[in-house]
């Protein structure tokens, strides 16, 4: 890891370590349900390097034969010999001497994870502290969800670094003025702090003429992903309780008007999406992509029915190609009793299910302060619902692709980046190899702790 993080982290700009302290849960704490870890307020450097997750080097581009390989494709294993050339799996054996000539007998190789739905890289503090951990976790693509323009602009040219993760970033993060995460982001301070961060960190759009009229400001901030948050949009009567001012989102009139001119601009739309209600306005608004599942956590008195997907809206999702970000991993660290984590357990396996019986696209991702991808794997592994291959290509091939879909990553084919984990144990048969990847190669370059 570059040393400018020795001078970069303390950042003494607000609107960073506030992002930051939003991390996975953001604007999702509603006032029976608090969030049992978040960041620190005021984060402190984290030392470097952390000795539970070592930073990583890069070789240079190796020339490799994997003689005896067994490689995912998405339902099971091939095996045969892999070349690897120029950072890209090729069908011929390179020139002259090869610098790798490996054998692979008895070992699995797997195409790399991506987390679509992550807010932890989206500072320098962050990215010094977590980035590490995505290597070490095989998560070598990732998809941070509401960053602050200038906060960004520093991390891009790190995350294109040979030994670090791959990420993309939503600088456009689109929200109602009394819509999340501005209760979050204003903290103790209240909302007559709001204008700090209104039109800074978010944009706020009440109505289709602010959608016009602030429109202008999108592209300065050169966002891959716009964000919208929606969340209990067929409950306006709660716009008149000031303990929920900032925790809500955005008018159900302004979405469309937003996606619509995102659209023209030739940007993706993902949603952050709460209940059903929430799920079927985005779908229809035309977004690209949920942001997760509804219900991740049941508001003050509320029940699952209030989250539950219906079959229709499952279709139409599918019809319109929709992705859902699955995104379930985090219900844990919700204050609610194990009775109530059971029943949002239950949902979430039913929405799941309901969604693949449509065909709806799946992606994986986290929305974990503390954690990436990896995790969000065990937990839906442990619900389940999805059929592990279908899960592992979930994992590795389909959330790759729509994080990066003019690459070709997450295959072994002639052409593709020679990226993989090499893994002891058959994950089809046993998931927990992935917690001892024996080796880590992004582009045929061998990453080491």
């Amino acid at each position: 890891m570059s040393s400018r993080f020795l001078t970069a982290m303390p950042l003494a700009i607000r609107l960073s370590t506030a992002l930051a302290a939003l991390a996975a849960l953001i604007g999702l704490t509603s006032l029976s349900a608090r969030p049992a870890c978040a960041a620190p307020a005021n984060p402190v450097p984290a030392p470097l390097p952390d000795p539970e997750t070592p930073y990583f080097s890069a070789t240079a581009p190796l020339s490799m034969v994997l003689k005896n390989a067994q490689w995912f494709d998405g339902k099971g294993f091939q095996q045969g010999t892999l070349y690897v050339q120029d950072g890209r799996f090729t069908h011929k054996r390179p020139k002259g001497k090869p610098q790798r000539l490996m054998d692979f007998k008895g070992l699995f190789l797997l195409p790399p994870l991506a987390d679509a739905h992550n807010h932890n890289l989206q500072t320098l503090w962050g990215f010094a502290r977590f980035a590490p951990s995505y290597l070490r976790d095989g998560v070598f693509y990732a998809a941070m969800q509401c960053g602050e323009p200038k906060a960004i602009a520093e991390i891009r040219p790190i995350a294109t670094q040979a030994a670090s993760p791959e990420v993309i970033f939503s600088t456009v993060c689109i929200t109602s003025s009394d819509g999340q995460p501005l209760a979050q982001l204003v903290g103790d301070e209240g909302k007559a702090k709001a204008d700090e961060f209104i039109d800074k960190a978010v944009l706020v759009m009440d109505s289709a003429a602010d959608v016009d009229k602030k429109w202008p400001q999108v592209t300065p901030r050169k966002t891959d992903w716009v964000k919208l948050i929606i969340s209990r949009s067929e409950s306006p009567e709660l716009r008149n309780d000031p303990k929920l001012w900032g925790r809500l989102g955005l008018r159900p009139e302004v979405v469309p008007a937003i996606v619509k001119r995102a659209h023209q601009d030739g940007l993706k739309v993902v949603a952050q999406a709460d209940t059903a209600a929430d799920f079927n306005l985005a779908v229809q608004a035309g977004v690209d992509m949920l942001a997760r599942l509804p219900g991740l956590v049941f508001f003050d008195g509320s029940h699952a029915e209030r989250y539950r997907i219906s079959a229709e809206a499952s279709a139409e999702a599918a019809r319109r190609r929709v992705s859902v970000i699955t995104a379930i991993a985090a219900s844990r660290y919700f204050d609610m009793p194990e009775a109530t984590l059971a029943a949002v357990r239950l949902l979430q396996a039913d929405n799941l299910q309901r969604l693949q019986e449509a065909k709806v696209p799946l992606l994986l991702g986290s929305d974990l302060y503390s954690g990436t991808a990896l995790a969000e794997l065990r937990q839906l592994d442990a619900l389940g619902v999805i059929e592990r291959a279908n899960l592992l290509r979930i994992a590795t091939i389909d959330t790759p692709k729509a994080l990066f879909p003019k690459r070709r990553i997450g295959c072994f084919d002639e052409g593709c980046e020679a990226s993989f984990l090499l893994l002891k144990n058959n994950p089809l048969k046993e998931l927990e190899t992935l917690d001892h990847i024996q080796m880590r190669v992004k582009q045929g370059r061998i990453l080491s702790q």
